[in-house]
């Protein structure tokens, strides 16, 4: 009798496959469940959040602005209404009662205080150099969503003709008002752009169907649960509008790469002629484990924004870490059960078998490789490709050592938007741009002679155009300081030191535009390095515990980090220096929000480690498998290369369709991480990784004995394997000697 030899059954899944599998229809009606509570908590969620946050809370400016709308209301005018007389003048004695009917009425409306005009003050500031047009400035009361309510209610009695004026609003109030209200209208425009044409793609990269809308539903849970949770937020602290792009795009890209990673390998399992519960047991142990550690790496990156004070990055950190998670959560715990569910029928309502023509579909082993070829390719001409890729990159990345930081104002906005039209006729046309000077606030009380002798020296400093005040209050005092040039320019920077250093006989504090913007650099200045420091100890951590090796993880956050150079060089020859602005639709202001790159780092970083965590997690498979270490790059990049490539293809449209928005800081996220996705999965993830490690060699993989015992107790790998033989590594050796002596 001949004895047959049957390979060993796979072991029957247990833990958390167990735990995920055990009820998959209770499961997957749970979570229904929870989407549609979801969906009623997140409701108005946009209408709650804030279009502000860029300045830091303990910072002088902040204090001296709290100060002065305390106790000298109109000195801190958020509301502006530009009067224009047509080819009258200003002057004339009917505009002039009618400028003075509407100030009066603005002063009558509930959350309106500090109301001024020209025609009040007569002052030059407030009227333009052609005499045709005038302001009226106010102050709208309360927190930011307070007072846009306050501006919704008294907006359209004040806006229009009224009599022989026409009147127009403008303001930071406007502004933010305006800003709200357009990332609300671009941000649905975006998602009725990205989730047809995402689908579209998933079914292009599946093939089937039912395969295609897993991902999408994976998306929609992390994005509506995202939503549910910033509305709790907002109950306990700011969050910006934009965070909801990054909800979106998140949570559309993140579910796409996480679905498309375990599909895939549960696809392959099922090819292999294994049932659906061994293959979803088998998905997880490995796909599943690489989704996790993806996750921590981008939740990791979104975190560093935590350290910053402005409420604007802190919110990116609260969104981003919960559609993180969520769609990691999703993807472990409902994707599973709905595969179990499926079973072989995943791969139904193939679309792609028009085109095949009768033809099958090859082994899953002839996938990829065009990948696999040039992996191959790469790795023999290894120092070619590194040099030349690092040289590319580097010099793609130079223009951003030309750039300036500024202030998000009224340019972000559309050239079309109403707030944007006033404050740019008031810059164009009224002297001293006003509402752009530096205010010092004086506490303490002092005598007349004092503030006269402080004001003199005040006005002997360079760049000083025109010192106004003081006006006083009690023991309170303050001055307008109006610079010479810009009011956010370098002079007026500059002026804001040389005024804090200016001794006085009484306290004194600055604030406006300039002295904002200093606060602003010098506390991400401050928190920079600890947020960098904190990114790059726990990445290094992590990818240490998936790999065993101490180079691959420097060599993961070297890489990562060069491979956004040629963001932030676009970043500012685009956005800064105004190329292609006509072509995008917006308007350059000559400076970069200042806190913009490091939301566009921690994002675009973590997005990197996300792929490489992909790419390093296939290879160490191989390489516990086989012990060939050039093999194991090779067979890495052709089993994922594809796969990375399809889903940094998928996230850049969301992005992209993101960068759609009229709001300029939404448009350069969108469009500068899109370009930061696509170098990683195409340039640094295909080119610059395998040649990286061609030259690394057998190194690549060493550790010293106490972090090797380390990483056998505590790390996690996404192959089953575990190590090879010693044997086996000695045999991997003679190999790769072989073929590096060919």
């Amino acid at each position: 009798m001949t004895e047959v030899n049957t390979p060993p059954r796979p072991p029957r899944p247990g833990g958390w496959t167990r735990f995920v599998t055990a009820r998959p229809r209770l499961s997957l009606l749970v979570a229904l469940v929870l989407t549609a509570l979801a969906v009623l908590a997140g409701s108005g969620v946009g209408d709650r959040l804030g279009s502000g946050g860029w300045e830091d809370p303990a910072a002088e400016s902040t204090y001296a602005t709290r100060a002065l709308e305390r106790e000298f209301p109109a000195s801190q005018p958020n509301f502006l209404l530009l009067i224009d007389a047509g080819e009258a003048s200003v002057d004339d004695p009917a505009v002039a009662a009618e400028a003075n009917r509407l100030a009066e009425r603005l002063a009558a409306e509930e959350g309106v205080i500090g109301v001024g005009s020209y025609w009040q003050t007569r002052s030059p500031a407030l009227r333009a150099e052609d005499g045709h047009q005038a302001l009226i400035a106010a102050r709208i009361t309360g927190e930011e969503s307070e007072a846009a309510k306050t501006l919704e209610r008294i907006a359209p009695e004040l806006r229009g003709t009224h009599g022989p004026v026409d009147v127009t609003l403008g303001g930071m109030v406007s502004v933010r008002h305006d800003m709200q209200t357009i990332i609300q209208e671009d941000l649905l425009r975006a998602e009725l752009i990205a989730l047809p044409v995402t689908l579209v793609l998933l079914v292009m990269v599946f093939g089937s169907a039912v395969a295609a809308l897993l991902p999408l539903g994976i998306g929609i849970v992390a994005i509506l649960g995202t939503n549910a949770v910033l509305r709790g937020l907002t109950e306990i602290t700011d969050v910006s509008v934009f965070a909801l792009n990054l909800t979106t795009a998140l949570g559309l890209g993140l579910a796409v790469d996480y679905a498309l990673f375990i599909v895939r390998r549960f696809r392959e399992e099922l090819s292999a002629g294994h049932d659906p519960l061994t293959a979803v047991g088998t998905t997880l142990r490995t796909a599943g484990r690489t989704v996790l550690f993806s996750a921590l790496t981008v939740a990791v990156s979104l975190a560093a924004m935590l350290l910053f004070p402005m409420y604007f990055l802190r919110s990116f950190a609260y969104s981003g870490i919960a559609v993180v998670l969520l769609a990691a959560a999703a993807a472990l715990i409902l994707l599973p059960a709905a595969l179990l569910l499926l079973g072989h029928r995943v791969n139904s309502l193939d679309l792609r078998r028009l085109l095949r023509r009768g033809r099958k579909p090859g082994p899953a082993a002839e996938e990829g490789r065009a990948w696999g070829r040039t992996a191959t390719l790469v790795m023999r001409r290894a120092p070619f490709f590194a040099l030349g890729t690092m040289a590319v990159l580097v010099l793609l990345g130079l223009p951003f050592l030309g750039v300036r930081f500024g202030t998000a104002d009224d340019r972000q906005l559309p050239p079309t938007a109403e707030s944007h039209v006033v404050q740019q006729h008031i810059r164009e046309s009224f002297p001293g741009s006003p509402g752009g000077g530096l205010e010092v606030l004086a506490e303490g009380g002092a005598t007349q002679a004092q503030y006269a002798d402080y004001k003199q020296r005040i006005s002997a400093l360079p760049d000083v155009q025109r010192v106004d005040g003081p006006l006083v209050n009690g023991d309170a005092a303050y001055f307008t300081v109006q610079p010479s040039g810009e009011s956010v320019d370098e002079p007026a920077q500059r002026l804001v030191g040389e005024l804090r250093a200016l001794d006085a006989p009484f306290d004194t504090k600055v604030t406006g535009a300039a002295a904002v913007l200093v606060d602003t650099k010098d506390a991400i200045a401050e928190q920079l390095p600890w947020g960098v420091a904190f990114i790059a100890v726990v990445t290094l951590i992590l990818v240490f515990l998936l790999t065993g090796s101490v180079l691959i993880p420097i060599q993961a956050v070297l890489l990562n980090a060069l491979s956004l150079t040629a963001m932030f060089g676009a970043v500012v020859w685009v956005f800064q220096d105004g190329h292609l602005s006509g072509l995008l639709g917006f308007t350059s202001p000559g400076s970069i929000e200042t806190t913009v790159p490091v939301l566009m780092f921690c994002v675009a970083f973590g997005l990197s480690m996300d792929y490489g965590v992909f790419l390093l997690s296939r290879i160490k498979e191989e390489y516990d498998r086989t012990g060939d270490h050039q093999e194991s790059v090779r067979h890495g990049l052709q089993r994922t290369g594809g796969l990375i490539t399809a889903a940094a293809v998928i996230l850049a449209i969301v992005l992209i369709a993101i960068g759609t928005s009229r709001v300029t800081n939404t448009k350069m996220l969108g469009l500068g991480i899109a370009l930061a996705v696509l170098m990683d999965a195409m340039v640094v993830r295909s080119l610059l990784v395998p040649s990286v490690m061609r030259l690394t060699g057998r190194a690549t993989w060493w550790a010293p004995g106490p972090l090797r015992r380390l990483h056998e107790r505590f790390g996690l790998s996404e192959g089953e394997s575990g190590r090879r033989p010693a044997s086996e590594e000695g045999a991997a050796e003679e190999r790769e000697k072989a073929a590096s002596r060919s």
